[in-house]
């Protein structure tokens, strides 16, 4: 029997948690619902949840805050959905660690869409390790990357990792010395087609360095080639 991934609802209007709720629960789903960042953190304490769809403006706790909560334990993915959609607000939402943006109002079926896109990304990148896991952890200089536990560690601490802020690591320190563009990083990692927005994968790798350099405004890690893309360097 194969298991139902679980998707957490957060958003204090209850026509949206009860629309979403049907759309979601059609495709096989199974939901919870909370009103606010507060219930969502309770019920992320008793049950195993797969995804977090997230209202921003909620009262008690909003969304900001409860993803900051949640990144500084889990890597479970996030989709915030907000009217606000300026191109400044996605970069903001994306920097707090979501792994998409929504905006309203959208279609529910556009919703039931981009949760697929990706659980299909999750999934099959899990594949591609079972595959090809490497006998070793990835070192480079004071980095680890686990490709058992897909963990990050630096100096042997362990790193707030999301998924795909592992898969973009693991595919360039995979390649030391390699330069891989914009449109191969996005292509392998998010497995779509490219349509030259250059803004998300800005914002990961501005996420990455904030985690692993001792100065992101001057990588020794991860370097930008101009015109070209970006490269893992090989430390001595």
């Amino acid at each position: 029997m194969i298991k139902k991934r679980k998707i957490l609802l957060i958003d204090d209007e209850e026509e949206i948690r009860e629309l979403l709720n049907i759309y979601l629960s059609n495709y096989g789903y199974e939901t919870f619902e909370a009103r606010n960042g507060l219930e969502a953190l309770s019920i992320l304490d008793s049950h195993a949840i797969d995804l977090l769809l997230v209202d921003i403006m909620m009262p008690k706790m909003d969304g900001m805050e409860l993803v900051k909560q949640v990144r500084k334990q889990s890597g479970i993915l996030i989709i915030f959905m907000s009217a606000k959609s300026s191109d400044m607000d996605k970069i903001s939402g994306l920097q707090m660690g979501a792994d998409d943006y929504i905006a309203k109002p959208f279609n529910p079926l556009e919703v039931v869409s981009r949760v697929q896109a990706l659980f299909r990304r999750v999934e099959k990148y899990s594949h591609v390790l079972e595959k090809h896991t490497p006998p070793e952890d990835i070192k480079i200089g004071e980095l680890t990357l686990s490709s058992v536990s897909c963990s990050l560690y630096k100096s042997g601490k362990p790193l707030d990792c999301t998924s795909l802020e592992y898969k973009i690591l693991y595919m360039l320190m995979s390649n030391p010395g390699r330069v891989f563009s914009k449109a191969q990083i996005y292509e392998e990692v998010w497995g779509e087609d490219y349509l030259g927005d250059e803004n998300i994968i800005m914002v990961y790798i501005s996420r990455i360095r904030e985690k692993i350099e001792n100065n992101p405004k001057k990588p020794m890690y991860l370097k930008t080639i101009r015109g070209l893309g970006y490269r893992f360097e090989k430390q001595k």
